[in-house]
């Protein structure tokens, strides 16, 4: 009787409001930049492990990812004087690239940033230290948050560009783009030059020509009898954006009017853009990503760590870790369009 009496107690305290089970916080990564679920547990060894098992199913619908190689081996993790050594099998040195190597330390070093008040992370690999395998990150012993997140390069400079001959022909196609909102009056100056090209490849997305930015005879026909895009849905009035997946093509949308539709390139199949209804919740001249060590320039985050953004590389293809890239001639135009709480709409389909 007395037994079942403490067990009866125990289950009472355990069921009383308000007294929460002990969670971790576990890194994966969401866009461009590292963003923590919870996991049952209080010990630096659960956080890794729940790491190294990896984003649910129905997170990895969300948009999480992980760049830790599945399968990775945990051989040892202590905790001692706010240090946490954690000591993985040779899998997690197994990747592809700098940069899948840079997005799975910034993970570890995040999760395991915090259980048992651990503030620096030391990590092994079979035992010893993986020198050179992080070009700098151990040269000055365990490793910091703070060290992950301070920019170790300077924003890059707008790209030359060379001179492009101006005629009267280039000129009547600059002026036909404006008038279908693809290109602005200011940028009308004679010269095919990469604005120009940059809009017409916008312009073959929504009509669904060959994505070559050249004024070839079908475009030229297409621009003749083509009208300016329209919303794929209906909205309120004021500024709004739809981020069009099957064509990769942003529309920027005012009072249910297309302003202005920019050739972008969206998240690639392993990292795909989440379709959904989200709010722009921050605007940033010039945002570090952490987990892949760059500058992101002119960023308008709209879903965690997934933002429109300027981006040296915008293929006419889904290319990006879930953000939506921009060109040097639109990035800083979208960013002045878009405001803390505009609205974002990301389609899978526009047709």
């Amino acid at each position: 009787m007395k037994a079942a009496a403490v067990l009866l107690v125990l289950a009472a305290a355990l069921a009383v409001p308000g007294v929460a089970a002990a969670a971790v916080d576990v890194y994966f990564l969401y866009g461009e930049q590292v963003k923590p679920v919870s996991r049952p547990g209080s010990t630096a060894e659960q956080a890794v492990r729940a790491l190294l098992a990896g984003p649910t199913a129905t997170e990895s619908k969300q948009g999480y990812r992980s760049y830790v190689p599945a399968g990775t081996p945990l051989r040892s993790v202590k905790v001692a004087n706010g240090v946490a050594t954690v000591d993985l099998g040779e899998r997690f040195a197994q990747g592809n690239g700098a940069r899948s190597l840079l997005a799975r330390l910034t993970q570890l070093v995040h999760t395991l940033t915090g259980p048992e008040q651990a503030t620096k992370v030391r990590v092994l690999v079979k035992g010893g230290t993986p020198l050179g395998l992080f070009p700098g990150a151990f040269a000055a012993g365990p490793i910091t948050v703070d060290y992950l997140e301070r920019p170790k390069v300077k924003p890059p400079r707008p790209p030359d560009e060379k001179p492009v001959p101006v005629t009267e022909s280039a000129r009547a196609v600059q002026e036909r783009l404006v008038q279908l909102g693809y290109l602005l009056p200011g940028e009308v100056d004679g010269q095919l030059g990469p604005a120009t090209q940059n809009a017409v490849i916008a312009f073959q997305k929504w009509q669904g020509l060959e994505r070559d930015g050249q004024v070839g005879p079908r475009t030229r026909a297409a621009l003749a009898r083509a009208t300016r895009p329209t919303p794929v849905t209906r909205g309120g009035s004021g500024r709004r954006m739809e981020v069009l997946l099957d064509r990769q093509l942003a529309l920027a949308i005012e009072d249910n009017r297309v302003v202005r539709a920019i050739h972008v390139s969206t998240g690639k199949p392993s990292t795909p853009t989440p379709a959904g209804d989200y709010r722009v919740y921050a605007r940033i001249a010039r945002w570090w990503s952490v987990p892949f060590q760059e500058w992101l320039l002119w960023a308008a985050p709209f879903d965690g760590g997934i933002a429109f953004h300027q981006f040296p590389e915008v293929p006419v293809y889904a290319a990006s870790h879930g953000c939506v890239r921009n060109t040097v001639y639109t990035a800083r135009w979208l960013y002045e369009f878009v405001s803390v709480g505009s609205p974002v709409k990301v389609l899978a389909s526009s047709r």
